[in-house]
């Protein structure tokens, strides 16, 4: 059973007001008020009406001044304008303004206005849907909910993110890959002023370079091969809201002067079409690069990196987040818990041991796949350190990248081979060519490095 609409009804005739009060009688589900003048029906607005059938031509204002008024008080109410004038001009403006229909006065009304009626619902149901979804969001991206920690670092990202809500200022969020970026962006959306609005996701890293400027800013019909309708771009369905532009130092330099020009003169022109179209969208930005070399090296634009710079964000590796490693471990492993429907899990004392000594490379979406895999790969109701498995591909490289002393190398290269190898110190000796006692000396040595600190 559908629940009740309340519907407004503004008509100064009192024989087509008796018509209409006999229709939509019929219907048990309609709730209906009557009113003879635009003024009244915006006196009453405050009662909350899901439709308005609003006449055109009323005494005290036109349908149109009407119509602004109502969509200005609450732009969610569906109003569906009566008119007994058939003009096409003044039904497109109409439309332009926020009408949901136009409908002429005839022998068909009826029929017409109740099929508006119902289609109207269906949209009110479908705006509260949305509505009720981007509430969700909201408190999903709640900051103490979203972003999980307590480290220095951590907490250094919260200050920024209480001064990025409070304003429209382009946000530039850098880190390393699998840090957080596209999760900051939606808990900077979800807490700002736009958060009913959309938000629009796009990452240029994985769009085409040959779709990638109909991908963001849409073209008109037959504006190029295989362009067989209008498009919207992701600029446009951003309106009111906020666009993500994720991996924005992968962008071709072709493509960084339109952006440039976008964010400069807030307005975009379809591919094939002549109109401009006015943009109301917040611009957040990602790359895991450093732009500013890669300005250095002519493979970004300068003026295009200091209108993106803004407010910038950067997210510190998991490695420089101390105990956060552990609090989002638990987190993981919850949720994993949750989700296939198994009874919680912990991690014993050795398991978060190992977990804090290692570096990382892939950050917060490594853990929670080693986390993952660790659940399915336990026995008991405790997550054993055997359970734990590190295959990182960059572990090899990040030896070399990291400076350190030679005897913190010897024992990093001992302790990855240990754990790929699952702690054989005979197998890791003979891989590395040295004696079991060399690799218990650096192991003893670089713990007691440890006990001193």
């Amino acid at each position: 059973m559908e629940s009740t609409v309340k519907i407004f009804v503004v008509e100064d005739d009192p024989t087509y007001r008796k018509f209409l009060k006999y229709v939509l009688g019929l219907n048990p589900d309609f709730e209906v008020d009557f009113f003879t003048s635009g003024s009244d029906c915006i006196k009453h607005l405050h009662l909350k009406p899901n439709i308005i059938a609003l006449d055109y031509s009323l005494p005290d204002m036109s349908g149109e001044e009407v119509l602004r008024k109502i969509k200005s008080f609450n732009a969610a109410i569906q109003v569906i304008i009566v008119s007994a004038q058939e003009k096409i001009g003044t039904a497109v403006q109409l439309l332009k303004t926020g009408a949901y229909d136009y409908i002429v006065k005839n022998e068909d009304t009826k029929d017409r206005l109740l099929n508006a009626i119902n289609n109207a619902r269906k949209n009110i149901s479908l705006t509260e849907e949305i509505y009720s979804l981007r509430t969700e969001l909201s408190e999903k991206y709640d900051f103490e909910k979203s972003i999980i920690g307590n480290s220095k670092a951590i907490k250094k990202v919260f200050a920024m993110l209480e001064k990025a809500v409070n304003s429209n200022i382009i946000v530039s969020i850098t880190g390393e890959t699998g840090t957080g970026k596209e999760l900051i962006a939606k808990t900077i959306h979800y807490n700002s002023l736009r958060k009913k609005e959309p938000f629009v996701p796009v990452n240029i890293a994985a769009i085409p370079k040959e779709l990638i400027e109909s991908e963001l800013f849409g073209h008109e019909k037959g504006s190029f091969t295989g362009a067989i309708t209008r498009r919207i771009g992701k600029f446009e369905e951003a309106q009111k809201g906020t666009i993500f532009l994720d991996e924005i130092g992968e962008m071709e330099l072709s493509l960084q002067s339109k952006i440039l020009r976008v964010i400069q003169e807030k307005e975009i022109t379809r591919i094939g079409g002549n109109n401009t179209i006015k943009l109301d969208s917040r611009v957040l930005v990602a790359t895991h690069r450093n732009l500013t070399e890669e300005v250095k090296n002519g493979n970004f634009r300068e003026d295009l990196y200091y209108r993106l710079l803004g407010l910038p964000i950067w997210l510190p590796p998991l490695r420089e987040r101390d105990n956060d490693v552990i609090i989002i471990a638990k987190f993981f492993l919850k949720e994993f818990c949750k989700e296939n429907a198994i009874n919680e899990l912990k991690f014993s004392k050795q398991t978060q041991d190992k977990l804090l000594n290692y570096s990382y490379p892939g950050n917060v979406r490594e853990l929670k796949s080693i986390v993952d895999l660790g659940a399915v790969l336990a026995d008991g109701v405790e997550i054993e350190a055997v359970d734990i498995k590190f295959n990182s591909i960059l572990d090899e490289d990040k030896l070399t990248m990291e400076e350190s002393t030679l005897k913190e190398y010897t024992y990093k290269i001992i302790n990855n081979l240990l754990e790929k190898y699952d702690n054989n110190v005979i197998k890791v000796a003979e891989k590395l060519d040295i004696g079991k006692s060399t690799i218990y000396r650096y192991l003893k040595e670089m713990e007691d490095i440890k006990d001193q600190i």
